[in-house]
Parts: C-alpha cells; sequence; structure tokens
C-alpha cells in the first residue's frame, strides 16, 4: 500500500511532526538542523546492516535476509518501466525489517496489521516486510514492484491520482491477475453491488477482507481503462492528464467518454463478469456447508435402516423356522397312524 492509510500520502513520523511544531519560532536553518535530527533519530540502526545498490535502487537488509534483498533489487534495476510512463528517474530507499517489530517501527502507527509493504512516495522509500513474512504473503518481487509502481506513478504524476487508481495501477503495473480470483467469492457484490470509484477509497481502510475485495475492484478498474486503446494503452491517459491536471478531462481526450461513462461501463462489466459468479460460488459453499450438516444425519438413517431391515430379516427368518417345525409336526402326526390295541 501507498503512504498513510488515514489521507493516502506519505507520513512523518510523530516525532518529527513534533520537531516542525517546536521549530517554527526558529530560525530557518536551526529548525532545519532540528529536522534533520529528527529524522535520523527515526531511521533504523544500521549496524550489522548489509547495504546493496543496483542502479537508482539502495536495499537496507539484515545478513539473514541478505539473499532475499540482492534477489528483489536485482529484479527491480531489470524490470524498471511501468505501463504508460516515462522511465522513472528517482532514487529509491528500501528497507527490509528484519522482524515484525522492526516493521512496525518503519512504518508507524497509521499502517494496518495485515500490510506487507509500504511505498512513502515523497521521500521515495519502500519498507517491506523480510523473509519472516512467509510464503502466504505472496511473492515478494511482485512485492516490490507493486510498491515501486506508487513511487514511479507519483514522480510522474504528483499528488493527482486519487487512491483507487494508485493501487489498481500498482497491482496492474505488477500484473497482479490473482487479484480478480477474490471477486469471485465475493459477497458484496451479490449483496451491494459494484460500488463507485470514490467510495472504494474507503475499502482500504476497512479491515484486510474489505481491503481485498477493493484492491481487486481498483485493479479490475485500471485494467478496463488501459484496454480501452489497445495500442497507447495508458501512455496518452497519462499524457494529457499531466496537462489538464483533472483525470475527467484526461479520459476525454485519451478515449472519448467521460469518466462517468467509464465508471458506468465498468461497474455493468464487473457486475456481469463476477456477480453471477460470486453468487454461484457462495450458494456452492453455501450448499457445501448444508450438505457437511446434513451428511452425519444421513448417515445416521441410513445405519437405522440398516438396523431395521436387519431386525426384519432376522423375524422373518424365526417365522419361516417356526412355520418349517409346525407343517414338517402335522406331517409326523397324520403318518403315524392310530394307535393299536
Amino acid at each position: 500500500m501507498r503512504g498513510d492509510p488515514g489521507n493516502g500520502r506519505g507520513r512523518r513520523s510523530t516525532a518529527a511532526r513534533a520537531l516542525v511544531r517546536l521549530a517554527r519560532p526558529l530560525t530557518r536553518p536551526l529548525a532545519a538542523l532540528l529536522l534533520i535530527a529528527g529524522f535520523a533519530a527515526a531511521q533504523p540502526p544500521t549496524e550489522n546492516v548489509v547495504r546493496i545498490i543496483r542502479g537508482r535502487f539502495t536495499i537496507l537488509a539484515h545478513p539473514g535476509d541478505t539473499a532475499l534483498a540482492r534477489a528483489m533489487v536485482e529484479s527491480a534495476e531489470r524490470n524498471d518501466s511501468f505501463p504508460g510512463l516515462p522511465r522513472p528517474r528517482a532514487a529509491v530507499h528500501i528497507d527490509v525489517a528484519a522482524d515484525v517489530a522492526a516493521f512496525r517501527a518503519l512504518i508507524g502507527p497509521s499502517a494496518p496489521e495485515w500490510g506487507v509493504a509500504v511505498a512513502f512516495p515523497r521521500s521515495q522509500r519502500i519498507v517491506m516486510q523480510g523473509r519472516y513474512a512467509g510464503a502466504e504473503e505472496g511473492n515478494p518481487q511482485e512485492i516490490l514492484r507493486h510498491e515501486i509502481a506508487h513511487l514511479a506513478l507519483h514522480e510522474a504524476l504528483g499528488e493527482l491520482p486519487p487512491r483507487w487508481f494508485d493501487e489498481g495501477y500498482a497491482a496492474y503495473s505488477a500484473q497482479e491477475w490473482g487479484r480478480e480470483d477474490a471477486l469471485a467469492t465475493n459477497l458484496a457484490l451479490v449483496l451491494r453491488g459494484v460500488p463507485s470509484l470514490d467510495s472504494l477509497d474507503l475499502g482500504f481502510y476497512s479491515g484486510a477482507q474489505r481491503a481485498t475485495g477493493a484492491y481487486a475492484l481498483a485493479y479490475t478498474a485500471v485494467a478496463d481503462l488501459a484496454a480501452l486503446d489497445r495500442q497507447r494503452g495508458l501512455s496518452l491517459f497519462f499524457q494529457r492528464w499531466r496537462e489538464s491536471r483533472t483525470m475527467d478531462s484526461a479520459v476525454r481526450t485519451a478515449y472519448g467518454m467521460t469518466l462517468s461513462s467509464f465508471e458506468s461501463r465498468w461497474r455493468s462489466r464487473t457486475r456481469r463478469r463476477y456477480g453471477a459468479l460470486a453468487f454461484i460460488t457462495d450458494v456452492a459453499i453455501v450448499g457445501s456447508g448444508v450438505i457437511a450438516l446434513l451428511l452425519p444425519l444421513q448417515q445416521l438413517q441410513r445405519r437405522r435402516r440398516r438396523q431395521r431391515l436387519a431386525e426384519m430379516h432376522a423375524a422373518e427368518a424365526a417365522s419361516e423356522r417356526a412355520q418349517r417345525e409346525q407343517a414338517l409336526e402335522e406331517i409326523l402326526r397324520s403318518t403315524a397312524g392310530p394307535d393299536s390295541r
């Protein structure tokens, strides 16, 4: 994710903000020194830290994460271009946290607990979890490219992109096709329909489950926008956005439709593509749950039925034996004849 979840932008540390307030009455040189000292105090210690530099990327990691850090930064350097944007030039600093405590200390208290990486576009800085994060969190190289895409977009467009576009573009740049899988089981699409683009921003701050859906929807919105121009993708759109400074004007001149028209088109297509699938999937899940509940009852009923059948067979066999014995006794009596005198 990008920056501060409270406003979608980069965040200074609490100590640095306090220093800014204290420094206001002071002269500018002294204030600058105080700010530098505050930021330096907020940085992680550099003892036992490995520094790797590849092109415009500098990555810091503890020795246990050296191999992971080298693989990530080399991949970032090889694949350092982004759809529709000019090649980024700004230097990027990457911190790989040694553990959860270090990660939380580096990103501050405002980031969500479920985050695995955070980009700070204003300072061109990224903080990532190290190898302790586990494979279930995703491919580290893909995660890093997602975060670098935030920085590249900010370098080209500054504060223009809204949060939904920023996150959707980062996922689109990292080719996170698996994002769409979340929509196949998203019950909210069935119950509440596809949200508006503006309302997607709230989803990034509403817990891991809702954020997963917001990321997936933002990804599909950016992918659908890029698909409007098969040849140029997002390049002309970004050019017009930089010139006009408004997203609606950029969509008009690049794709020949208004932003509201695109939004209506995207919501309709998303509802058709995933709404019915989500409904069917949810019905299947509910059905599986019902079957799981009914299966023990069915097995119990079968056992009782087999027991009753066994009792009936035993009763029938006993009745047949009694009838045979009675018939045999009658035959024996009839063949014995009258008693002699």
